[in-house]
C-alpha cells in the first residue's frame, strides 16, 4: 500500500491510522509524502511538499482468469475517483437523514459545515462519484505506475504476474489508454534530458520533467468531439490567461490548464460552421469545505471568471453568426442536490436540503503535472463508432444511466444530447428543479438531483447572481464567490 503522507495533517485522511492498522501484519504500507523533483528551487520544493497532495486513486490485484477452472492469473486495475477513505459509500439515491441508523451510523461524514455531528442531527454529506475497473493491457499501466511510484520510495522490486488480453475481433472489446499527471519527483524513471523526454511524450523545464498526458486527452478528446461533450467535475476553473483583466492581473494567478478554453472555442468553431454542438457540466454547489470560507470563495470567484470568459466567446459568436440564441443552449451548468422531508432527523432541522458533493473525474483539476499527482484512463469500444449515427455502446449506456440517476426520467430526446430540444428540456428540467429546492415550502421529495447552477448569464456572457439568491441556500456562501486578500493563488487553483 502507497497511501499519501498528510505531513501537517489538514485533510484528516487517517494516514497515520492506517500505517498504524498495519503496522506489524505483512501488509506493506508505506506513507508517501509529496516529494518535488530535483531541479526546483527551495521555494518551490516547500510550495510542492505543503501545498499539493498525491491524488491518485487505485487498486491493482491479481484475479482468476475467466475461462472455467483455470488457475492462471490476470491482472485487475481500478481507476476512477473514489478514496478508499470514510464517508465515500454512497447510493444513487443519496440519503441525508435516512440511512444514519443504518449504513451511515459509523460513517457520518460532513466537511461543508464546522462542528457537524451525527448525535446533532445534521445531514451527512451526500457523495457522487465514478470508478472504472480495469482489464487486460492497460490494467498492467495501472501496475506500471504502481511500481514507478513504489520504486521512486527505493522500496523493494514488484514481480509481474501474466496477463491475458481481449481478442480484437470481440465486439465488447474496448481500446484504453492511460493518463498522468505526474512529475519525476513522485515516479522513478523518468528520462533525464529534454531531448529524451520529449521522444516520450514528456515535458522537461528547470530541471523537472512532466507527464501531462491528461491535460493533452482532454484536448484531443475536445478536437475531436463532433455533437456534445458532458462532463462531471469536482471543480471547474482554468484557462486564466484569458480571465478579464478588471481587478485581477490574469497572469499572476498561474491557473492555466487549457481546457476551459478549449471548450469554449471548440462551440464557437460549431457556431460558426452553423452546426449544433452542446456542453453539459455537472460540479458541486460549491467545493467541498465552509461555503463562506476564504478557500472555497475564492476558488468560487476563480470558477465565475472561467465561465465569464468562455461564455464572452459564446455569446461573441452569436452575434456574429447574428443568432438571438440563449447561451445556455450551447454551454450549460448543473449542480446536485438531495432534498429530504419527513424524517425524524429532518424534522429537528430547518433546513431539509443538502447538496450532493460531486467527486468524480471525468474531468481533472490539477492537469499541471507538478502539483498534485493524478491518473486517468481513456476508452473507446471500436465496434461501437459514431460513424454514420450515434454510437449506442457501453459509453453511451453509462451517460443514459448518470443522466437517469440525475434527472429522474428516460426521454427519446435524451438519445441525441447535441439537439436544442435535448438541451432545452435538460434546462427547463433543471430550473424546476431549482425553484423547488430553493423554495420555502418544500414538502415532498424530487424526482431527480439535477439543479442549474444558481448563476445568471447576460446577452454578453457576463455571469450574475440569480434574482435572490447572493447566498446558497441555507448558507452564507456567496455564489459568485469572493476573492482572498490572504491566501495565495496557487492553494485555490
Amino acid at each position: 500500500m502507497l497511501v499519501w503522507d498528510d505531513t501537517f495533517d489538514i485533510m484528516d485522511v487517517h494516514d497515520e491510522d492506517t500505517f498504524k492498522y498495519f503496522e506489524g501484519t505483512q501488509v506493506n504500507c508505506v506513507l508517501c509524502p509529496r516529494n518535488p523533483d530535483i531541479g526546483g528551487s527551495i521555494i518551490q520544493d516547500i510550495e510542492i511538499q505543503t501545498m499539493f497532495t498525491h491524488h491518485q486513486k487505485i487498486v491493482v490485484a491479481d484475479s482468476q482468469v475467466p475461462s472455467g477452472g483455470s488457475e492462471k492469473l490476470r491482472i485487475v486495475s481500478f481507476v476512477g475517483g473514489i478514496d478508499l477513505c470514510d464517508g465515500r459509500y454512497d447510493t444513487q439515491f443519496h440519503s441525508l437523514f435516512r440511512t444514519l441508523d443504518t449504513a451511515h451510523h459509523d460513517d457520518f461524514y460532513q466537511h461543508c459545515f464546522s462542528g457537524s455531528q451525527l448525535t446533532k442531527g445534521c445531514p451527512r454529506e451526500p457523495w457522487h462519484d465514478i470508478h472504472s475497473s480495469l482489464e487486460g493491457p492497460i490494467a498492467w499501466d495501472v501496475l506500471h505506475n504502481f511500481e514507478q511510484r513504489w520504486k521512486k520510495q527505493e522500496l523493494s522490486a514488484i514481480v509481474n504476474p501474466p496477463s491475458p488480453v481481449t481478442l480484437g475481433e470481440d465486439p465488447e472489446t474496448w481500446s484504453v489508454q492511460l493518463f498522468r499527471s505526474i512529475d519525476g519527483g513522485a515516479a522513478f524513471g523518468f528520462p533525464h534530458s529534454p531531448e529524451d523526454a520529449a521522444k516520450v511524450g514528456l515535458i522537461s523545464g528547470k530541471g523537472n520533467v512532466i507527464d501531462r498526458s491528461i491535460q493533452d486527452a482532454y484536448i484531443n478528446a475536445i478536437r475531436r468531439a463532433k455533437d456534445f461533450i458532458y462532463i462531471e467535475n469536482q471543480y471547474f476553473l482554468g484557462s486564466s490567461y484569458c480571465w478579464k483583466a478588471d481587478d485581477i492581473t490574469p497572469e499572476a494567478i498561474d491557473c492555466l490548464h487549457l481546457i476551459p478554453k478549449e471548450v469554449s472555442l471548440k462551440i464557437v468553431s460549431k457556431i460558426e460552421a452553423g452546426e449544433r454542438f452542446t456542453v453539459y457540466v455537472v460540479v458541486p454547489m460549491w467545493p467541498e469545505g465552509e461555503p463562506d470560507s476564504d478557500s472555497v470563495q475564492a476558488i468560487l470567484d476563480w470558477q465565475r471568471r472561467t465561465l465569464e470568459m468562455m461564455y464572452a466567446d459564446i455569446t461573441r459568436a452569436l452575434k456574429a453568426k447574428g443568432l438571438e440564441a440563449d447561451p445556455r443552449d450551447y454551454l450549460t451548468f448543473f449542480c446536485l442536490e438531495q432534498p429530504e422531508p419527513g424524517t425524524d432527523y429532518s424534522r429537528a432541522q430547518e433546513a431539509r436540503r443538502f447538496m450532493i458533493y460531486v467527486h468524480s473525474k471525468m474531468m481533472i483539476r490539477s492537469m499541471d503535472g507538478g502539483r498534485d499527482s493524478e491518473i486517468a484512463m481513456g476508452a473507446y469500444q471500436p465496434h461501437h463508432l459514431a460513424s454514420r449515427e450515434p454510437a449506442k455502446g457501453q459509453i453511451h449506456g453509462f451517460r443514459m444511466a448518470l443522466w437517469y440517476e440525475h434527472l429522474g426520467m428516460l426521454d427519446e430526446v435524451f438519445l441525441q444530447p447535441n439537439s436544442q430540444e435535448c438541451v432545452k428540456k435538460v434546462n427547463k428540467i433543471a430550473d424546476g428543479y431549482w425553484d423547488l429546492y430553493s423554495s420555502d415550502s418544500l414538502d415532498r421529495d424530487l424526482p431527480g438531483h439535477l439543479l442549474r447552477y444558481p448563476i445568471g448569464i447576460t446577452s454578453d456572457g457576463n455571469v450574475t447572481e440569480l434574482p435572490g439568491f447572493e447566498f446558497f441556500p441555507d448558507t452564507n456562501g456567496r455564489v459568485l464567490g469572493a476573492q482572498s486578500i490572504y491566501l495565495p493563488p496557487i492553494l485555490t487553483t
